[in-house]
């Protein structure tokens, strides 16, 4: 490792190191090197310094670019972290030219056709090399076995096109030390939905994918009245005639996300021709064991999303990002950033223990500023990405550290105090960001598709019967602020609250769509924030290993980590304490629980309590044991939906499908893995063991998997 300054995090005058994995990873992903290993980021504030003065340069003024270049590091130093790709590029032009300040992106709409699928892998190629990850809907291609007139022949199916874009991400380099991520979202009532769901069960296939299923209210229903469920596709309408189009049997209506050449109401909904009907608990099963095994499928509640969406009358939106916090558009992409909530714990681990809100909503405001201004800065290679982007000026602001927070607070996480303060720290984030977007509006104009003039459709109506209600009829014109402002499901609930602030919105308009998503920060909040929980989840462990992608390494290096609000404990309090102690002297509080000892239940309180002021979507996983009952497992996801989720995501160690980021020693203790050698000869050794091949050294776990899933020297 280079040689490394060790700084600190002041908490109640005292400092709490950090750990040597933090600074390691700061060292390899977000420290500025040029491109002959010369060290330009001599300390992590130096890096904050760069940061913050180039996105203070989009400032028009000399005046203006220095006093927001000292009010951005206050904020950086204060606990604002940018999302990684403006940590290592922001001004990083001069030796990293052809970067991204953007995490992630969604690909635009594949068309059903040769064409549109080589046009959208050459897209994806693009964006991966700028350093962002990328999300598609695969759903749109139709099934296996599908005629396809112009060849004369039978289509193989959209998952074997995802082969070629799994390839694609794992042969491109991205920029910046990054590996590429995708997402790969499927609707659950396409005729190959059940061979999505499968896919990941053949070893090494789709391993550059997320994969998750667009779960609609309809289906849910289904499973819940025990109903047959329709699988289909939509009808061309060269294919139209003798169809008859009011046979339920034949044909059902449904949203889809592109309508040319398709049969389409006047509602816009669109003509989908059954190919085959399931009972939709047969299917609700499959997905149900494929999770449990596999931590895949995701879920992603597409109704919601849509219903929620404050730009509901422009989009239609069918994809994520690779983590899932971020719906978007098509070439939409996920400006990140997350606020460090240990930073406002005053007097942590005391009857005294309070948060600091006040000193919390000045610094999301700067840093709502901060995150607009990296707009201007955005790097994104695509012009219909970048016209996007520019267009709406979304950006998701989000928190890390809850679960370190609630435990230096004294709270158990899930408990009601916990959801209440979780709901808080969301709502003050909302309230604050979207009076200094009303400020900026003022200031430097509004994003433009306030401006824009929308004619009122049948489909619109559809959504918002409130408009009817208010006079409005098919053809009139309305702009887009009135649309959010007013009718948007999220603008709704806040004018409850902030009535005067929504108000202000729709007559002036905001300086963009979208204020808040919450990431799953893991390597954020392993390196800057020296091992705060992940984002919105409570601590994994509180002494554990990360499987870390090293440049140059055959397989994944496992790190040794400590939970920041350990090493704060043993800092502020106690410097025996240790979790698992016997010791009286050396036992932790109560408060001090980790994810397994979570129910599911709790895992899905926390998410809604936060998703209520979370105008975006938020990537959560509820972690639950190897030996976690099956039937209760099913429960999490029921449970999801009927508490308005977005989308819920698990997992379960399973050494037989692959052992995940974050591991548990005790899990890789007990823990077996078979090799079997060139000559014949078996060899068994335990997870943990370091073993010895090819010239280094790795831990079993991880060399079993690397060999498995084909990946090993591939890094």
């Amino acid at each position: 490792m280079s040689s490394v300054q060790v700084e600190s995090i002041g908490t109640d005058s005292k400092e709490i190191a950090m750990q040597e994995a933090s600074l390691d990873i700061w060292d390899k992903k977000y420290r500025l090197k040029s491109k002959t290993g010369e060290i330009i980021d001599q300390t992590i504030d130096d890096t904050y310094k760069r940061v913050a003065r180039a996105i203070a340069e989009v400032e028009e003024t000399p005046e203006n670019r220095e006093k927001w270049y000292q009010s951005f590091l206050w904020a950086l130093r204060r606990g604002a972290i940018p999302a990684g790709r403006i940590i290592s590029n922001a001004g990083a032009q001069e030796h990293k030219p052809a970067t991204s300040t953007i995490n992630c992106t969604v690909s635009g709409t594949i068309k059903d056709s040769m064409d549109g699928i080589l046009d959208k892998v050459h897209e994806a190629g693009l964006t991966l090399k700028a350093g962002c990850g990328i999300g598609y809907e695969f759903s749109t291609l139709r099934p296996k076995g599908a005629y396809v007139s112009g060849a004369g022949a039978y289509t193989s199916g959209p998952l074997s096109f995802m082969d070629i874009y799994d390839k694609m991400c794992f042969t491109v380099s991205s920029a910046g030390g990054r590996r590429g991520a995708q997402m790969a979202t499927f609707d659950v009532g396409h005729p190959d939905a059940m061979d999505f769901i499968r896919a990941k069960r053949e070893d090494g296939r789709l391993r550059q994918f997320n994969c998750s299923l667009l779960i609609t209210d309809e289906f849910m229903d289904a499973v819940k009245y025990n109903l047959n469920w329709p699988l289909a596709f939509p009808l061309p309408e060269s294919d139209a005639d003798g169809i008859d189009l009011s046979d339920p049997n034949e044909i059902v209506w449904r949203e889809w996300p592109n309508t040319e050449g398709y049969v389409v109401r006047d509602d816009g909904l669109v003509a989908c021709k059954v190919y085959k009907t399931v009972p939709a608990r047969r299917m609700w099963d499959m997905i149900m064991s494929s999770t449990y095994d596999f931590a895949e499928p995701g879920f992603i509640m597409v109704d919601r999303i849509n219903e929620m969406n404050n730009n509901w009358f422009c989009e239609n939106i069918r994809a994520t990002n690779p983590c899932g916090e971020q719906p978007l558009p098509p070439y939409g992409a996920c400006l990140l950033g997350s606020v460090n909530l240990t930073r406002f714990v005053d007097n942590p681990f005391t009857p005294d223990a309070h948060f600091d809100w006040d000193e919390y909503r000045k610094l999301v405001k700067v840093f709502t500023r901060m995150l607009d201004n990296v707009v201007e800065i955005n790097g994104l290679p695509l012009e219909r990405q970048r016209n996007e982007i520019e267009r709406k000026r979304r950006h998701g602001m989000g928190f890390l550290g809850l679960g370190s927070t609630l435990t230096m607070l004294g709270m158990k996480y899930g408990e009601p105090d916990s959801l209440e303060f979780t709901e808080r720290v969301a709502r003050e984030m909302a309230v604050a960001g979207w009076e200094e977007g009303l400020e900026l509006a003022r200031e430097k104009g509004p994003a433009p598709i306030m401006d824009e003039t929308f004619e009122v459709t049948g489909d619109m109506l559809r959504h918002r019967p409130e408009m009817q209600a208010d006079g409005y009829k098919v053809g009139d014109e309305v702009k887009g602020k009135v649309l959010l402002a007013r009718y948007s499901r999220y603008m709704q609930q806040l004018a409850e609250y902030k009535p005067e602030l929504a108000k202000a919105l729709a007559q002036e308009g905001g300086r963009f769509t979208h204020h808040t998503s919450i990431a799953p920060t893991g390597t954020i909040s392993l390196s800057l924030a020296n091992n705060v929980s992940n984002g919105i989840e409570p601590s994994f462990a509180h002494h554990y290993s990360r499987n870390v992608i090293r440049e140059g390494r055959k397989t994944k290096e496992k790190v040794e980590v400590y939970s920041y609000e350990l090493l704060a404990y043993r800092t502020l309090v106690n410097p025996d304490a240790m979790p698992y102690a016997e010791e009286a002297g050396a036992k932790l509080p109560d408060y001090f629980i980790t994810a397994d000892d979570i129910t599911p239940k709790a895992h899905v309180d926390i998410q809604a309590a936060a998703q209520k002021w979370v105008d975006s979507s938020i990537s959560k996983t509820a972690n639950v044991p190897t030996d976690f009952p099956y039937e209760d497992f099913k429960d999490i996801y029921t449970y999801a939906h009927q508490c308005g989720l977005k989308g819920c995501t698990t997992f379960r160690f399973n050494p037989e499908a692959f052992q995940g980021v974050l591991v548990k020693e005790k899990d890789l203790e007990n823990t077996r893995y078979r090799f079997v050698l060139d000559d014949g000869e078996v060899v068994e050794v335990a997870g943990n063991e370091e073993i010895e091949y090819d010239g280094e050294k790795h831990s079993a776990a991880n060399l079993f998997d690397a060999l498995k899933e084909g990946y090993y020297g591939k890094f």
